[in-house]
């Protein structure tokens, strides 16, 4: 029997397992797993979503834990290294006394209907697949849902719908407004959205033939193999995106695909009524279930910006956990946290009491502050934690980033951003540079980094529109330098709700585009994405500055970047503008 877990003789997971706690009461991988492929599951309105199930051998009946995507439900115990393999390792729940159901969304996957894109019919289908899988001669009428990314997602949608036998979920790494995962404050990232939308009209039109075909039977077996297993627990997303690209070349139909990429991409680029349908943070008030979050520090240009608005605004769930990894927390195909997942569930769906919901709600570790090796976990009951403070760095005029106020008010440091069609092949030795570094002098001790930053910035443009992007590194003695997070946004959607937010954290999203006046000094608020970092003694801080990170020498955090402004335009950068880093201590 093949069962998965951390013990001698089990296929051995990756990543991290728990957030440094010990649980008890687990129950021990008692059960010989079997299952049943293509099962249909019947909607509401008579459209059939395809599923397989993987129950213990024994006949009786036990919690369930669903599975809801538009990737290939085929596959999710293929092993491959692949961002699509994410709901969950069957061979790990299943022993432990679970059935776990693996759903494909309507239009694909074999089934019925025509896929849609996280809107209002599939948040119905989530009720109705949760209460279909209540209702099953296996099921004891325990429902959660498990699975990161989109299937994290389907879990949110199914839990503002209510349905009554939904006991709990586990929406790690979740984007609840997908216009945010798209369009960061209207920069579209194309890093995501185009291969997005591309695989997963190409994997939709596959059927079973190819998915168990003996090609693929094959490809599990080597897959699988403990010693190639184990390297996949070191992948990062950058591999994984570089593979969707080369894969984008494949044929796909071009309906809907080619349609929703045209929507989501050209005809709205503003977050109007087409996304108000495609975002849940609105309706999270209505989530009346315990929920358990968590992303990875690295996850900076797709999920992460998500994490802790969501949590904020399920101001109704009875329970709200959250767990934020280190490097490497979440990789493919996903298997950490595991074991967390184990005590969850057992607490809320099999009444044990497993020590889960002791201690402060949520878990981190700040990379960097490793001890011996492993993470140090650290808790809060609140984020940004309450020992964390702002504090002021100021982007100087002569290029040094700084705690003390600028000796030269008035001084400035400049850029140039050329857009597309110039017909200008390199750059004259009089030009400005295309991007800007702030770099801090060598820390004299230890920095932990910890909550919402800010880049307050001063500028003059000489374009109605442009791009901003910063790049927050860590620069060792050596002088590399290492990307940690990053902020976006659209100058014409620099309109902040001052009321609203608070430092670090700028209101999201904008809705209202605005022309920059040309020439006239601007105040921007980029919020740059929530993170967790020790800047050791002896390294030094940079924020990097630039208008367009299509050029392959500009960093971007896991290979992810952005369509073009379009705009050229000299920039001005005063020697005001700040960068405002929660710091602990």
């Amino acid at each position: 029997m093949r069962v998965a877990g951390i013990e001698p003789g089990q296929r051995h997971l990756n990543g991290p397992q728990t957030t440094g706690r010990t649980y008890r009461n687990l129950s021990a991988p008692d059960h010989v797993m079997t299952h049943d492929f293509d099962v249909a599951a019947p909607m509401r309105d008579g459209v059939d979503l395809m599923v397989d199930v993987w129950s213990p051998e024994e006949p009786g009946r036990y919690p369930v834990l669903v599975s809801a995507s538009p990737y290939p439900r085929q596959i999710q115990d293929l092993g491959a290294p692949m961002g699509f393999i994410e709901a969950g390792a069957s061979d790990f729940f299943v022993p432990r006394g679970y059935v776990h159901v693996i759903a494909n969304l309507r239009g694909t996957g074999g089934s019925g209907g025509v896929f849609t894109l996280y809107d209002g019919q599939e948040r119905k289908d989530m009720y109705d697949l949760v209460e279909w899988a209540a209702a099953q001669e296996w099921s004891d009428g325990n429902v959660g849902m498990i699975g990161i990314s989109y299937f994290a997602g389907t879990q949110l949608e199914a839990a503002v719908e209510q349905p009554p036998h939904l006991r709990a979920i586990m929406p790690v790494a979740v984007s609840s407004d997908l216009y945010e995962a798209t369009s960061h404050h209207g920069l579209v990232s194309t890093g995501f959205i185009s291969p997005f939308i591309s695989m997963v009209g190409i994997t939709a039109e596959r059927t079973d033939a190819l998915w168990r075909g003996k090609v693929l039977n094959a490809a599990r077996h080597v897959l699988n193999t403990p010693a190639l297993h184990k390297k996949f627990g070191r992948m990062n997303g950058e591999a994984a995106v570089v593979l969707l690209k080369r894969l984008m070349k494949l044929h796909h139909d071009p309906y809907p695909w080619d349609d929703m990429w045209r929507d989501g991409v050209v005809a709205h680029q503003l977050h109007d009524e087409w996304w108000d349908d495609r975002n849940l943070l609105p309706l999270l008030d209505r989530v009346r279930v315990p929920v358990y979050l968590g992303c990875d520090w690295e996850n900076v240009p797709l999920h992460l910006p998500s994490t802790f608005p969501t949590r904020a605004a399920l101001t109704s769930a009875p329970e709200v956990r959250v767990a934020m990894l280190g490097d490497f927390g979440l990789t493919w195909p996903w298997e950490s946290l595991h074991i967390e997942a184990l005590a969850w569930y057992h607490h809320w769906l099999k009444g044990r009491d497993t020590g889960i919901l002791e201690g402060p709600p949520i878990r981190y570790v700040v990379p960097g502050a490793d001890v011996d090796g492993d993470a140090a976990w650290r808790s809060a009951d609140t984020w940004p934690p309450a020992e964390s403070h702002l504090q002021e760095w100021t982007l100087a005029a002569d290029g040094t980033l700084t705690t003390q106020a600028p000796a030269d008010t008035d001084g400035e440091r400049v850029f140039m951003t050329l857009g597309a069609g110039l017909n200008r092949p390199v750059a004259s030795p009089t030009d400005p540079p295309s991007s800007l570094d702030w770099t801090s002098a060598p820390l004299a001790a230890d920095l932990d980094v910890v909550g919402d930053i800010e880049l307050a910035l001063d500028a003059t443009i000489t374009a109605p529109d442009a791009g901003w992007f910063a790049v927050l590194s860590d620069v060792g003695p050596d002088g590399t330098a290492t990307p940690v997070t990053a902020g976006y946004l659209r100058a014409s959607l620099r309109r902040v709700d001052e009321a609203a937010s608070r430092p670090g954290a700028p209101e999201l999203p904008c809705t209202t585009a605005e022309a920059v006046p040309v020439g006239e000094r601007v105040h921007y608020r980029i919020p740059i994405v929530s993170n967790a970092r020790r800047f050791p003694g002896g390294h030094r801080v940079r924020i990097t500055v630039f208008g367009d990170d299509q050029p392959d020498d500009t960093p971007a955090i896991m290979g992810f970047r952005h369509a073009s402004v379009g705009t050229s335009s000299i920039n001005r950068v005063a020697a005001t503008s700040r960068l405002l880093l929660p710091v602990l201590g």
